[in-house]
């Protein structure tokens, strides 16, 4: 069986862009990375990439006249690399059913909340004010629909009286990595199967 391709999205500094990186180098998961999309030109990730010896294409959201274009020109660019499954990595941007249809179930995303629980921007800042006593991080597939997709892998965190969003942020993203591995490398194993909006195939015996 070939190594999946990959192509990594971030935005900022890129932890789990590089977890997943580093988890193709060492043979982890059986894809490789074919390329970085970034729409932030200062963020520290593509440093990173530069220095993998990664493609990168930068789409800076504020040189296109709207979204669509925005998407078309990302699509466009990746669909050279011929890419088995695009991770969304930290990726600030919310991307449309448009560019979803191109690539339907081979798009995952990591969300620091267990969903459905607090979707959208700032979810360890939602469950902290919410004073929730157990918060997490998700791994799911995306759809047209906000941080509504078939979910693959979750991982919980406690919450405690003591945190900060910063100090509970820092503990959920301690869980992302290995649950984001865990996910890209069952997908790349062809071990993921989706019924509904139920995804089979994750039970491993192996926490996140």
């Amino acid at each position: 069986m070939r190594k999946k391709k990959v192509v990594l999205f971030a935005s900022g500094r890129g932890s789990n862009a590089t977890a997943l990186y580093e988890a193709m180098r060492d043979g982890r998961i059986w894809g490789e990375a074919a390329a970085l999309v970034c729409d932030m030109p200062q963020a520290a990730i593509i440093q990173q990439a530069q220095q993998w010896g990664l493609p990168i294409i930068l789409a800076d959201r504020k040189k296109f006249s709207d979204q669509h274009a925005f998407e078309t020109y990302i699509l466009e660019k990746i669909a050279p690399f011929q890419p088995d499954l695009l991770c969304l990595a930290g990726f600030m941007r919310i991307l449309s059913a448009y560019f979803v249809a191109a690539y339907e179930g081979k798009i995952i995303n990591i969300h620091p909340a267990l969903l459905p629980s607090f979707r959208g921007l700032h979810a360890q800042r939602q469950a902290f004010e919410a004073g929730v006593k157990i918060t997490g991080c998700t791994v799911h597939f995306v759809t047209a629909q906000m941080d509504d997709g078939p979910i693959i892998v979750q991982a919980a965190v406690p919450v405690y009286e003591s945190d900060t969003v910063q100090t509970l942020a820092e503990r959920i993203l301690r869980k992302e990595h290995p649950s984001f591995i865990k996910a890209v490398a069952l997908f790349c194993a062809d071990k993921l199967q989706i019924k509904g909006h139920t995804v089979y195939g994750t039970d491993t015996g192996e926490e996140a």
